[in-house]
């Protein structure tokens, strides 16, 4: 499975970034492109150890047995729920939000997995750095599947 800690897994994310404009249309889901970046943006924070989330109710009863989606081959559900401090709903400005998530990988991939958080992920729990950036990898191309790209 790819992984964001893997240099050409990150440049391949990177350049289907670089892809995405302001007219980019999401296939499904609310978010605007702006959105879907800040959104990413926002789960590259909690994954650096920048935010941390509390766990929900539903994560603490059954994120341990459903952890294995997280970093695992298959592809997400379309429209699946989001964890609600990353839940972007207000008007955001594309280029700004696609130069932040762009250097928050950046950032991510070189910092390594010996810096990624080891606070528990809010809905599967306690992760791996491996398991992180698996899970990144897997989010950043679902919502860029999601925009074409």
């Amino acid at each position: 499975m790819k992984n964001i800690f893997n240099q050409k897994d990150a440049v391949e994310i990177l350049n289907r970034i670089d892809i995405l404009s302001p007219n980019s249309r999401p296939q499904w889901g609310k978010m605007d492109v702006a959105q879907m970046l800040a959104h990413c943006s926002a789960f590259q924070d909690i994954a650096m150890g920048n935010t941390f989330p509390p766990r929900g109710w539903l994560g603490v009863f059954i994120g341990t047995f459903v952890k294995p989606l997280f970093f695992n081959d298959k592809p997400p559900a379309r429209n699946m729920s989001t964890i609600p401090t990353i839940l972007i709903v207000e008007k955001k400005e594309f280029e700004i939000e696609k130069e932040k998530l762009k250097q928050k990988i950046i950032k991510f991939q070189n910092n390594g997995p010996e810096k990624c958080t080891s606070h528990p992920h809010p809905f599967f729990g306690s992760l791996t750095p491996e398991q992180w950036g698996k899970g990144i990898y897997k989010h950043l191309d679902h919502h860029l599947n999601q925009f074409g790209v």
